[in-house]
């Protein structure tokens, strides 16, 4: 069994973002909440305060949130084909038992 995920399965796993930007520094934070409830969080910074640009650093905290989605998903749909094929090997197993 082949399952593969895609972009458009990422972009309907995320259904909110919010950011927050502290004040006095240029880290910026963002914050995704997932359709199960679950809420992930990236961050992006910039060297130089002066070259802080605002729509740029929640742009690349929601990248860095976003990665971590790709990584949590994959995770969860592996496990469910290892319990998938746990399974299949127990019913084959019995099976061959009877």
């Amino acid at each position: 069994m082949s399952i593969r995920l895609t972009e458009k399965d990422i972009n309907e796993t995320i259904v909110h973002a919010q950011y927050h930007h502290f004040p006095g520094t240029t880290l910026t934070a963002c914050c995704l909440t997932l359709r199960n409830g679950f809420a992930v969080l990236g961050e992006s910074a910039c060297i130089d305060p002066a070259s802080f640009n605002a729509a740029l650093g929640e742009a690349e905290a929601f990248k860095s949130a976003r990665e971590k989605v790709w990584a949590l998903e994959g995770y969860w749909i592996k496990g469910l084909l290892a319990m998938s094929t746990e399974a299949e090997a127990e019913a084959q197993a019995l099976r061959l038992a009877n």
